[in-house]
């Protein structure tokens, strides 16, 4: 198994903050979002590669971060070829990018890099090995406009997922879907089919959107939340949540 972290976004909505600063590098407890990422990944023993989709402007910073990197995961930079957020590929093309220039041909977590975990990847990694289709976590989310600002899946009562909407105007259901993933090796292929067919190159639960019903999925119900840092309120928010929290 690998992981592909993808972090070639602009994060416009958090300028000047993230104008010469990708988001995944901001600084949260004393660490960086990405520090705080890569360690949750530790948590998989299967995963010893981690292929990092950065954009141009910001892979120099990305390097030095690697650099200091001291965990067990050796990490890949992949760098998309683009400088700003008009030419962005998003994070589908991004992935698919990944799998086409690394030859990817093993199970995947996909993760987005700029949520900070309050849960297990170690427990959702176990869903995956006892049963080994796609997975997605799920948590339950009450507010009606964000629910309508994330992934929605619509579960049955043995966690299948039937129904799943990216960003939905009337969400289904009240289970959020945050951007981590586990995918098996055999719909891989269905990520250029995706995009060939003229889907969302965006966010990555437009994939979800597609792979929902062609490929069994099911929902691993995360015990934790996750925390979106989206603009400036949420990211002080977690600042001040995760200030003192151990490493």
């Amino acid at each position: 198994m690998r992981a592909v972290i993808l972090a070639a976004g602009y994060a416009t909505r958090l300028y000047p903050v993230t104008r010469d600063r990708p988001k995944a590098l901001l600084e949260v407890g004393g660490r960086t979002i990405l520090d705080w990422l890569v360690e949750s990944i530790e948590e998989i023993p299967e995963i010893g590669v981690a292929h990092l989709v950065t954009n141009h402007r910001f892979a120099g910073q990305f390097s030095m971060w690697r650099d200091g990197y001291r965990g067990r995961l050796a990490v890949d930079l992949l760098d998309d070829g683009t400088t700003d957020n008009e030419t962005r590929r998003g994070a589908i093309g991004d992935l698919e990018l990944a799998i086409e220039v690394r030859g990817l041909a093993e199970d995947l977590l996909v993760c987005a890099a700029d949520n900070l975990l309050r849960f297990s990847l170690a427990d959702l990694a176990g869903a995956f090995r006892a049963r080994p289709d796609v997975w997605i976590c799920v948590r339950e989310l009450r507010d009606l406009e964000a629910r309508r600002r994330t992934g929605i899946a619509v579960v049955s009562g043995d966690g299948r997922v039937l129904e799943f909407a990216e960003k939905p105007a009337e969400p289904r259901s009240c289970w959020a879907v945050p951007p981590v993933y586990l995918l098996p090796v055999r719909v891989l292929p269905l990520v250029a089919e995706h995009l060939a067919a003229g889907g969302s190159p965006d966010a990555p639960g437009h994939l979800l959107a597609s792979l929902c019903g062609r490929s069994p999925m099911w929902a691993h119900f995360i015990q934790g939340t996750v925390m979106d840092i989206g603009n400036a309120e949420s990211l002080e928010r977690a600042r001040a949540e995760w200030n003192g929290r151990a490493r």
